[in-house]
């Protein structure tokens, strides 16, 4: 695994508890993580569970012992590390958005094309697919009970930056993070709607938003703990190249229309994440505060017996969920995860395509870029570019 803090922390739970969870036909060991600092990685080594460290990505991708590289980086490292690795005849799971850019990423769909025909597989990390409710969402959709799509609504709040000395991390730079809101969350939002209605959005009217144009530079103590003030000179600053907010509408090649909303500056929302969806025929709500959980109202009920029903989701025929506990007994944020680690084992050792695919995740990538022009153009109607590659032979 390349990468050590949030998401490689979250992955290396992941890949702990995958085989412990679930009965696989081939086991996962924790043989090398890499990051750029010696202490640092040397530390997340040995917490996390990994055999050994580096500090040199190439010793991962070059290794004969190693099966599967999991990119957990920046997002301006993706592309270089993922395309080296199915060379090498790697599996790669990398995380979301797949790129910093439309460029980048059709790069890797070209590498992950050329790499599956000697049966290499390739996934991207959009692990809100791995929910229990989220899979259950998307059957009760797709077996037809609330029948023709008509709205999409969805949102995903943090407010993690209102503060304006809150230093200015990688996530806050377009080099190194490729967008801010927009990618960081916008695009889960973006994949799970996709994802729940299988309808691909066609074209967006959109606007962003920077509130805090400039920040402190991090210091060797700030971290993402950083406080307001250190009590003597001014610390330098530098300027926020992302968006702290993104919103837009849409149309679904199905024929719904939707709306989305990503922030970092809702104040109270720590990890806001709502989808409603509204057919002909009922309606379907999740939100990830209540992850266990779905509320649908069916329209087909007697009129007395009408309005929103919760849907706890624990029991052992829903999605997931017979790998762990008794019926009523929830589970959380870090399974997701671990289910997204049992497809993906499961999908290299059966030699079938896991999803979603480098080539799914470049849709994904063409709406952040179609709605990024959009705003640039003054909220402008902006098609969406099709997910199209060319393979050389």
């Amino acid at each position: 695994m390349v990468g050590y803090a949030f998401m490689g922390a979250a992955h290396s739970t992941a890949w702990r508890t995958v085989n412990v969870a679930f009965d696989l036909p081939a086991r996962a060991r924790m043989a090398l993580i890499c990051g750029r600092d010696e202490s640092k990685v040397a530390g997340a080594a040995a917490k996390l569970g990994w055999d050994a460290h580096t500090t040199d990505w190439r010793e991962v991708v070059e290794r004969d012992d190693i099966d599967i590289v999991d990119v957990c980086t920046p997002g301006d490292s993706h592309a270089e590390i993922a395309i080296a690795a199915l060379a090498a005849g790697k599996h790669v799971l990398c995380e979301k958005p797949l790129a910093n850019s439309v460029e980048e990423a059709r790069a890797m769909v070209a590498a992950a094309a050329k790499a599956q025909a000697d049966g290499i597989r390739s996934m991207c990390g959009f692990n809100y697919r791995r929910v229990p409710a989220v899979a259950m969402m998307r059957q009760l959709i797709a077996s037809g009970r609330i029948g023709v799509i008509r709205h999409v609504r969805a949102v995903y709040l943090q407010d993690w930056i209102v503060d304006p000395q809150f230093p200015l991390v990688w996530r806050l730079q377009k080099d190194k993070a490729g967008s801010g809101a927009l990618g960081d969350i916008g695009a889960h939002i973006i994949d799970l709607t996709q994802y729940v209605t299988g309808q691909k959005i066609t074209g967006v009217s959109a606007l962003t938003e920077t509130f805090v144009k400039e920040r402190p530079l991090p210091t060797e103590s700030s971290g993402l703990a950083a406080s307001s003030g250190n009590g003597g000179d001014a610390p330098a600053t530098g300027q926020v190249t992302v968006d702290d907010a993104a919103l837009f509408l849409a149309r679904l090649d199905g024929g719904a229309i939707a709306t989305y909303e990503a922030s970092r500056f809702a104040i109270g929302r720590k990890n806001g994440l709502r989808v409603e969806i509204n057919g002909s025929l009922g309606t379907l709500v999740f939100d990830l505060e209540r992850l266990n959980e779905l509320e649908f109202y069916d329209s087909a009920a007697p009129s007395a017996e009408q309005g929103f029903n919760r849907i706890l989701i624990t029991e052992a025929d829903h999605p997931y969920m017979a790998a762990w506990w008794p019926p009523g007994h929830i589970i959380g944020y870090e399974h997701s995860f671990t289910h997204e680690m049992r497809d993906f084992i499961e999908a290299i050792a059966t030699g079938t395509d896991p999803a979603p695919s480098f080539l799914d995740a470049l849709q994904v990538q063409l709406v952040l870029d179609a709605v990024a022009r959009s705003a640039d153009q003054g909220t402008v109607w902006t098609e969406v570019e099709p997910a199209l590659v060319e393979v050389a032979a």
